[in-house]
Order: structure tokens, then C-alpha cells, then sequence
């Protein structure tokens, strides 16, 4: 299978144009919409030498997605996955293949003791996409109340230098107050993160339909000057 040819064939110019206006500074966007890219995933994992396609360099931007897709298909151990996992993160240049990425490692909702591990390894770094890694593997597969508070301590381990790992904690405080309001707001009036960091986790909350709004009203005011 030519994965190059089977892009360019499935490629939309005007979702290229819709697509590359959300990436600023991605230049390489062919314009692949994600359920075709989902189905050349699932035809590489099927049909071709996999391996073979993840040690492959990626000239498009879409070819670094489909990689992560792979990578979420593979059935074997979860220690054997995360070799994989370990090997592609610092492919992650973008929040589009960071996001889509995490979504796609379904293995983690069975291997959550094994994952929370793993995430360890990312405790110290100061790389923008390896921060939102962590942030949104734990949006998708860890808020619960067992874990609510690891993960506030989690969010306050980290600068947020850069703005896709800070928005990746905004978001991620932002599903945190949805699912458990009461502890996400002690933890709002508690916490040591950044004021530009609070502020967007104040905004991101008040955007949800799902708060109220007399709730919206009182955490407006809770914004840092």
C-alpha cells in the first residue's frame, strides 16, 4: 500500500484550507479529513508492514496522524504499546496530533494503573506538546474522583510557557469543574498556577453550557488581575 499515493487521492482542498488555518505553522497539510484517515489507519494495521509504516518519516502532516492512529490500533501488551507510545511522542508537534492521538489509545482504559505510571516519565519536562500529552491523556481517560487530586497536583507541576500546553490545562481544569465542581472550585481558590493559566480555566468553564449561571457569574469574579 502507498500511503503517500492514498493521501494525495483522498486529499480536500478546501479542508486543506480549513484544516491548515487551525494549525498555524504546519505547513505540510494535504487537507485528509479524519474518518478517511481513521480508514487508512485500520488498512495499514490490516494490510501492510506497520512497523515498517511507523519507522517511516513523514513528509505530511496527515502521515504523523496516521501514525498515532496505528499506534492506537495495536493489540499486544499494554508495556509493549507504550513502547510505541514513548517512541512517537516526541513526533508531536501540534495540538491536532497531539488530541487526536490520545483519543485514539482506547488500551489506556483498561491499563490505567499502567498508564498513570508512564506519565511519570513526563513530570519534569518543559516541552510545550509533551505537557499537553500528559494533560489530555488525563482529560480523556482519568477524571475521576480517585484520581481528582493527583491531577490537580499534576496541573500545578508544570509552567505553562507556551500556549498549547497552557490551554491544555485550561481545558483540562474546565472538564475537571463540569464532572466535580465542588473539589475543582477549592482547588480554583487554592491554586499556585499562573495567573494567564487560572484565567483561561476561568474562561474555558464559563464557555460550557453545562454551568449555570449564576456559577458563570461568580467565577467571572474570581478572575486574576
Amino acid at each position: 500500500m502507498d500511503v503517500k499515493k492514498r493521501l494525495l487521492e483522498e486529499k480536500d482542498e478546501k479542508y486543506q484550507k480549513f484544516s491548515a488555518a487551525l494549525l498555524p505553522g504546519v505547513k505540510n497539510v494535504l487537507g485528509v479529513r479524519i474518518p478517511q484517515l481513521r480508514k487508512i489507519a485500520k488498512d495499514i494495521y490490516k494490510n501492510t508492514n506497520w512497523q515498517e509504516f511507523l519507522n517511516t518519516e513523514s513528509e505530511y502532516f496527515e502521515e504523523t496522524m496516521l501514525q498515532g492512529m496505528v499506534i492506537g490500533l495495536i493489540k499486544d501488551s499494554p508495556e509493549k504499546i507504550l513502547k510505541y507510545v514513548e517512541t512517537f511522542v516526541p513526533c508531536i508537534n501540534n495540538w491536532s496530533v497531539c488530541d487526536c492521538f490520545c483519543c485514539s489509545l482506547k488500551f489506556v482504559q483498561t491499563n490505567k494503573n499502567i498508564m498513570w505510571e508512564f506519565l511519570k516519565k513526563y513530570k519534569k519536562t518543559k516541552k510545550e506538546y509533551e505537557i499537553r500529552f500528559v494533560l489530555v491523556i488525563l482529560l480523556n481517560y482519568f477524571i475521576e474522583k480517585k484520581y481528582l487530586n493527583d491531577i490537580f497536583k499534576i496541573i500545578e507541576c508544570y509552567q505553562y510557557d507556551d500556549y498549547y500546553s497552557m490551554m491544555g490545562a485550561a481545558w483540562l481544569v474546565s472538564i475537571c469543574f463540569i464532572k466535580y465542581p465542588d473539589e475543582t472550585f477549592k482547588f480554583l481558590q487554592n491554586t499556585s498556577i499562573d495567573n494567564r493559566t487560572f484565567n483561561k480555566s476561568i474562561q474555558k468553564i464559563i464557555e460550557s453550557r453545562q454551568v449555570d449561571k449564576e456559577t458563570k457569574k461568580y467565577l467571572k469574579n474570581m478572575k486574576r488581575l
